[in-house]
């Protein structure tokens, strides 16, 4: 991960390109069947370059930026980032973005969905959503470029008695629409506890999770 320092401090990257998928950057916490969830904003996938170099990056931003921006996908932007500081954390690579642009983005005439591209929503809307568990594989072959696909860092608090034991990974979820032809749900996601138990989150926590929708909603 590149970066550098000046005077002690961390010398901003520039970045620039083209936007291939807005989604939200949300942080997920479990603690054996116990779950809560950080809302730090959105995750922007951006193809182009970082400090004259061609790159692939990830950059997060807050709400109110992309409440600003409206930013979606074949829109140019350009800014400037730091590194994230624990990428166990991060869905992004980059995130404290300043002196950030849009430029008017490359005309495509819109496909079907899925994958649906358009300006995602607000924040509040994938909260009252709710989401299912997306298996992996099918995530990053179809639905990195979908606004309601989403790749969340997890921290695990494996003994509530002890919170400092902690694990961490990534879980990929979808919020779109019950009936895409692209969703696949993967295997159940299992929960390391206390004393060596495991927490199964079964196929009901996703439908609690998304009772209030009707299949094309």
């Amino acid at each position: 991960m590149k970066s550098a320092e000046r005077g002690g401090r961390m010398e901003k990257l520039k970045f620039e390109g083209r936007v291939k998928a807005v989604q939200p950057r949300i942080r997920l916490g479990r603690s054996f069947d116990l779950t809560h969830h950080n809302y730090l904003g959105y995750a922007i996938l951006v193809e182009g370059s970082l400090d004259d170099e061609p790159s692939v990056i990830w950059v997060g931003i807050g709400k109110g930026t992309q409440s600003k921006f409206q930013f979606k996908v074949h829109d140019q932007i350009q800014g400037e980032c730091l590194p994230v500081a624990d990428d166990r954390l991060e869905r992004v690579g980059y995130y404290k973005v300043s002196k950030l642009t849009k430029a008017g983005g490359v005309r495509e005439e819109p496909s079907a969905p899925p994958p649906w591209k358009s300006i995602p929503p607000e924040l509040e809307i994938y909260r009252a959503r709710g989401h299912r568990r997306l298996d992996t594989r099918t995530y990053n072959r179809k639905c990195q470029t979908c606004m309601w696909g989403c790749r969340m860092p997890v921290e695990i608090t494996v003994d509530h008695w002890n919170p400092g034991i902690l694990e961490y990974r990534f879980e990929t979820f979808c919020y779109g629409p019950k009936s895409c032809p692209f969703y696949k749900a993967g295997e159940n996601r299992k929960v390391p506890g206390r004393n060596g138990m495991v927490y199964h989150e079964e196929d009901w926590v996703d439908e609690e999770n998304t009772r209030n929708r009707d299949e094309d909603e």
